[in-house]
């Protein structure tokens, strides 16, 4: 609750494109950030695209978190990143 109130737990919002290796993608730029995954969850497929939700801690991260959503909305297979919450 105390790293929520401070700002440091950030909810992602993607909408991936249903195809292998996507998610496993932002997930590697996550790690490569330092953004510690809370929770990952993620709808069933609809119409090739899969709307997904990632809570992260981002108190030690190596990048500005503009920087981490930039790169995972750069990715190949990701049609829409936001942060909806934090």
């Amino acid at each position: 609750f105390q790293n929520l109130m401070a700002g440091r737990i950030i909810t992602f919002q993607l909408l991936l494109k249903d195809r292998t290796g996507v998610l496993s993608g932002i997930l590697s730029i996550f790690a490569y950030c330092g953004a510690n995954i809370l929770t990952i969850n993620q709808a069933i497929p609809s119409n090739g695209c899969a709307m997904v939700t990632i809570s992260a801690e981002t108190t030690d991260l190596a990048c500005p978190v503009e920087e981490l959503l930039k790169k995972t909305g750069n990715l190949d297979g990701v049609v829409k990143a936001e942060i909806v919450a934090g």
